[in-house]
């Protein structure tokens, strides 16, 4: 029975040693190469007297990050990516969380390390990768152990933007990977091109994948997804097939007419998630590839990345949403009603998620975790955990399951409930739309409608009266040059609250 994803690694190794597993625009490392100099760092921490403990990786978006993670694995502790491009206060709120003993840094992020208050030990990347590797440390932390050992933590904003840190094992990591790697089919042959940061949950799909089967993964330059057309053609010059994005980064492709010029030709996999895809924006990238598979995914940071999975295989109308569909092995979805009950068919409740996915809660925050993470309702016989997500969700005619929205997108308005998501459906079947979101001010009750199209606000306001009832149209309009993001890619709703805000003190 495996119990440490570095057997992903072990296996591998032998098999292709001299193939690029983990690439940039610039340079890239073979399986051997990644596995010598993980170990010689994991021997490195080690010997340093590191052990079961938090350990910094404050490095960029490249293939030695990487390399780093598994070296504190190897060395019996548990990594948490911290990346320059991250705003300053969260990470000294990080640093403050964690209270870690240890950073490590290379030549471009050690200088701006010194501008932390930060008073541990700071290792260098380019020093411990010269470390011998020493068999007899490496073996005797393994024997140690197990696979409900954390392997990382990552830190999630949250609805208060204080930062919590989600620690995942070994053992939720590794059914996640095969699961996954079962449904996307992923092989030997797979040529992933990662799209998110290195410091969320959502690398997982290219990272321990290529180490399952002797991938290769590719780390899209950042700046690439401000240019549609050189993205495209970054994917066609590494002959990526296999894509796991967030929804905006492919829209993104989709409503700028870069498909027009320009076809991925390669990719034969696009798994989405994180957000609604507008089935118009859907259509033009299902036109473009008729063979694709395309894969709707969904699962929170608290159950390790993806716990649900639609493979589209079916025509869905402009006003439709693509179901999430079903749970990976190993998991089950609950709805729950407001009291705790199970949802009548058809009826929305929360998504609620039990298995081996869950994680092992927030690093030092017992209060909050005991709060999502919390006794199953429907067992009264033995302790048993599952995780309330704070999404809402139904199965649909077909048996399907259905995201509806966040329980906070969910709001009250004029004596009715409105999904907001919905409004941003109709919204997105403009012709001229590129991209919608909602927003609601709590204070004066408006519903706010920011957009990118190139379409005027009152066009806009003429469809949206045509297509949905009085109650759930925008009272605020506002067109924007372009939809902020965050560092992920996704919409970045807060800001846009921020952005409302500022507006309305002026």
């Amino acid at each position: 029975m495996q119990r440490n994803v570095l057997e992903y690694l072990e296996h591998t190794v032998h098999i292709v040693p001299k193939k690029v597993a983990y690439a940039n625009e610039e340079t890239g490392f073979t399986f051997e190469e990644v596995y010598h100099r993980s170990r010689a760092i994991g021997t490195y921490l080690s010997e340093q007297g590191h052990s079961k403990e938090p350990i910094v990786v404050f490095m960029g978006k490249h293939p030695r990050t990487i390399v780093t993670f598994y070296g504190v694995i190897y060395s019996g502790n548990y990594y948490v990516p911290i990346d320059e491009e991250m705003p300053r206060h969260r990470i000294e709120l990080i640093f403050k969380s964690l209270n870690p003993k240890a950073v490590i840094c290379d030549e471009e992020t050690g200088k701006l390390l010194e501008t932390f208050p930060f008073e541990g030990a700071v290792y260098s990347y380019e020093e411990m990768i010269k470390t011998p590797v020493k068999e007899e440390v490496i073996t005797s932390i393994r024997d140690k152990q197990i696979d409900t050992d954390p392997i990382y933590i990552v830190f999630t904003s949250g609805s208060t933007g204080i930062p919590k840190g989600v620690v995942a094992c070994h053992r939720s990591v590794i059914d996640y990977i095969e699961s996954l790697s079962e449904v996307l089919q992923f092989n030997e042959n797979t040529v992933f091109g990662n799209q998110t940061p290195l410091y969320v949950d959502a690398c997982l799909k290219e990272l321990y994948p290529t180490l399952k089967f002797g991938a290769t993964a590719y780390l899209v330059p950042k700046n690439l997804f401000m240019f549609p057309l050189q993205l495209v053609e970054f994917l066609n010059e590494h002959k990526i097939n296999t894509v796991c994005w967030v929804v905006s980064a492919l829209t993104m492709i989709s409503a700028f007419g870069a498909l027009q010029k320009e076809i991925p030709k390669y990719l034969h996999t696009i798994a989405f998630g994180s957000e609604v895809f507008p089935i118009k924006q859907f259509n033009l990238w299902r036109n473009a590839l008729p063979h694709a598979r395309f894969v709707n995914l969904y699962g929170p940071t608290e159950c390790t990345g993806m716990s649900c999975y639609f493979e589209v295989n079916r025509e869905f109308a402009l006003d439709e949403m693509i179901p999430i569909g079903r749970p990976f092995k190993n998991t089950e979805i609950i709805l729950l009603d407001e009291n705790k009950r199970i949802t009548e068919p058809g009826q929305t409740g929360e998504i609620c998620i039990r298995g081996t996915s869950l994680t092992l809660g927030y690093y030092k925050n017992f209060e909050k975790t005991n709060e999502v993470f919390v006794q199953n309702p429907l067992n009264d016989a033995y302790p048993e955990l599952i995780y309330c997500t704070g999404d809402l969700g139904k199965y649909n005619e077909r048996g399907e399951l259905v995201f509806v929205s966040r329980k906070d997108n969910q709001i009250k308005h004029m004596g009715h409930r409105i999904e907001l998501g919905e409004i941003e459906i109709v919204a997105n079947m403009l012709e001229e739309m590129k991209s919608a979101c909602c927003i609601f001010d709590n204070d004066k009750k408006k519903i706010v409608l920011y957009y990118v199209g190139d379409i005027t606000t009152a066009q806009v306001a003429t469809y949206l009266k045509e297509k949905l009832p009085r109650y759930m149209i925008p009272n605020v309009i506002e067109a924007l040059g372009e939809m902020p993001l965050t560092s992920n890619g996704k919409i970045n709703r807060v800001l846009l609250k921020e952005k409302y805000k500022s507006r309305m003190e002026k």
